[in-house]
């Protein structure tokens, strides 16, 4: 797990060979990733996928610390 200067959090989440938006369980994680940013009422501005790797980001700082709290315990 990392986040960039930018506020975009990377993730290896699947395996290497899950490189496709449209693959089923990248769906669900991202379907996740939005209902948080409706309860926190906020957006999802950044969804991508490299060989496994997801890379987002909200337009909340809050959101991104409390994820950052929750992925590295």
């Amino acid at each position: 797990m990392e986040i960039d200067d930018h506020g975009i959090i990377e993730v290896d989440l699947f395996p290497k060979d899950v490189d496709q938006l449209d693959h089923p369980e990248v769906v669900k994680f991202k379907a996740l990733l939005e209902e948080v940013a409706r309860d926190f009422g906020c957006k999802l501005i950044y969804f991508d996928l490299d060989q496994g790797t997801v890379s987002f980001s909200f337009d909340n700082d809050e959101l991104i610390t409390e994820i950052l709290k929750i992925l590295q315990s």
